[in-house]
């Protein structure tokens, strides 16, 4: 714990998020790249769906509206910052308390998807695609 928040660093593809937990009323702002604040409704507009996923971990103990989010987000697209959030989150909340993690691992809240983009190669269009074959 540092000056009364709780730090998490969550990460997807090229996505990461630094979240900083404190006890409050539930409020969530997001800060982007360009340095501005943004509620996480406003962030997550073309998917409201996402905002429920982000704060899951939170939602399994119910305590959506005891601690307030601080959020920095950069890189990647919406859906892999929302689950870079939702990870550091989680990681937030195992400072907060040690006793939550046997829930927070059975949901599969702790646990980082491995899968990165494939680098373009040698001689190859993108990652996979050959260049055409020409018989003459």
């Amino acid at each position: 714990m540092n000056n009364n928040y709780y730090i998490g660093i969550g990460r997807r593809k090229e996505a990461t998020a630094r979240v900083y937990l404190t006890e409050g009323k539930g409020q969530a702002q997001i800060r982007t790249k360009q340095r501005k604040e943004k509620k996480l409704e406003e962030y997550f507009y073309m998917n409201p769906s996402l905002c429920k996923d982000v704060l899951k971990p939170l939602s399994l103990f119910n305590k959506e509206n005891d601690y307030d989010l601080i959020v920095r987000v950069k890189g990647s697209g919406f859906h892999s910052q929302a689950e870079a959030i939702r990870l550091g989150i989680a990681r937030a909340l195992l400072k907060v308390s040690p006793e939550y993690k046997p829930t927070l691992k059975s949901f599969a809240l702790l646990k980082t998807d491995p899968r990165k983009k494939e680098r373009e190669h040698i001689g190859f269009k993108t990652s996979r695609r050959p260049t055409q074959f020409s018989k003459r």
